[in-house]
């Protein structure tokens, strides 16, 4: 049976995957989440963690937020972990600036996961059309949401609903058909 094995800066993205992964993964695929307290203490222990994962037919993937850096450093430097670990072929996804983008991009999924009126229409709107070029999409969200969504609570109620076809968050999108590859992938 393959494993795919998920490395996460926080536990908000483990929640968010819990709520889309049962929509995108056949019932043959294992998963495990190994979540880490912030993006240093990933990049601290995402080597070590690699080179000792023992579990055959594993694939891995690193999921953090860019924040305010630079989303090809990011990568860059994530890849370098991963060669360092002799792990090739992870599949390394940067949420551009942060996870709450992917929520952004599916403002229905934001009304019906957490029981709020008149937020879909405001797709539309131009701040909404691109999530992923929002300077804090976790300010936006609080803003929009008159502080109902909360990290790992709003993840968890959200997520379900998320589409997974025409989210306006790019990096949602990229992160999608990056882990339909990898599980086709045998």
């Amino acid at each position: 049976m393959k494993t795919i094995v998920f490395f996460l800066e926080e536990p908000s993205a483990r929640e968010m995957l819990e709520g889309v992964l049962p929509r995108l993964l056949p019932d043959n695929i294992q998963i495990r989440y190994l979540v880490f307290k912030g993006k240093q203490d990933l990049e601290k222990n995402m080597t070590r963690k690699l080179r000792g994962w023992q579990l055959p037919d594993s694939v891995f993937v690193v999921m953090r937020d860019q924040d305010s850096g630079d989303c090809r450093a990011i990568k860059s430097k994530l890849a370098d972990l991963c060669r360092l670990a002799g792990r090739e072929g992870v599949l390394l996804r940067v949420a551009c600036r942060e996870l709450e983008s992917f929520y952004l991009g599916d403002l229905a999924a934001v009304e019906q996961g957490l029981g709020l009126k008149g937020l879909k229409v405001q797709q539309e709107r131009k701040k909404f059309r691109e999530p992923d070029s929002l300077g804090s999409p976790s300010v936006e969200l609080e803003k929009l949401t008159q502080k109902v969504y909360q990290k790992v609570a709003g993840s968890r109620a959200i997520a379900p609903f998320l589409s997974l076809e025409g989210n306006r968050s790019r990096s949602f999108n990229v992160l999608v058909s990056g882990i339909k590859k990898v599980v086709s992938v045998s």
